[in-house]
């Protein structure tokens, strides 16, 4: 990395140029920079198709903005640490956690944002699609787990790595997870259970791939494995009992 001298600006186009290097050096070193970029545009985008009033799209679009200035902020103060400090000293952990924590407040802020401005155009046609479901009653949630966990273990014995529930593709946990989620979902006929279930079931996924227990393919692939397994015994009971 170059470390010589910087000229300082000499106008106002020179600095925004260093304003929009800034941007894009923050975008290309930081990971978690370039996914709130693209959850931004991803939620913006979405703003725009679900038509939101003027006041409702300002606020989003603040909330946004304000989560990525405490990005680039959290970035600015990490490369200065950097700079001053090059070995690991107490001082200079508590600056990053700071602004490191201002950027978990913003996310919070957002989050909460989104959630009062676009649940309720979530809540409704949910509701609209789980009403199909009612007919359906618990026992065929066991009948799902256990196909799951039938389908887990063979597709890791043909496999030959991992236990039932430990290593190996797929991943069992997720799949027995997006499996009761999917179950729960189904049976309680809710928008706000779905949203909690579904959560739920992402949180056990993660958790086994920032254990080191499996793979982010297997990790997606056992989520897919018990989603698609159950939502199928479901629609193949629906049809039967139709």
């Amino acid at each position: 990395m170059d470390t010589g001298e910087i000229k300082k600006p000499k106008n106002w186009f020179e600095s925004l140029n260093f304003a929009i290097e800034g941007v894009i050096y923050a975008f290309k070193t930081q990971r978690h920079v370039r996914y709130h970029y693209i959850i931004a545009a991803g939620a913006l985008f979405l703003s725009l198709f679900l038509e939101l009033p003027v006041i409702e799209f300002v606020l989003f679009a603040m909330a946004v903005i304000i989560l990525l200035f405490a990005e680039m902020m959290n970035t600015a103060i990490e490369e200065t640490v950097n700079l001053v400090e090059d070995k690991h000293h107490m001082i200079a952990k508590n600056a990053k956690d700071v602004s490191a924590g201002a950027v978990l407040i913003a996310s919070i802020g957002v989050a909460i944002m989104s959630y009062m401005i676009f649940t309720k155009y979530i809540y409704e046609p949910m509701g609209l699609l789980l009403r199909d479901a009612r007919t359906f009653s618990g026992h065929i949630a066991i009948i799902s787990l256990l196909l799951v966990l039938i389908a887990v273990v063979t597709l890791k014995a043909l496999a030959g790595r991992g236990r039932p529930l430990h290593g190996g593709m797929p991943s069992g946990h997720s799949a027995v997870a997006f499996s009761l989620a999917t179950s729960i979902s189904l049976i309680s006929l809710d928008p706000f259970v779905v949203i909690l279930s579904a959560v739920l079931a992402v949180m056990v996924s993660h958790s086994r791939l920032v254990g080191g227990i499996h793979t982010r393919v297997e990790v997606f692939l056992g989520g897919l494995l018990g989603l698609g397994l159950t939502l199928l015994l479901y629609r193949v009971f629906f049809l039967t009992l139709k």
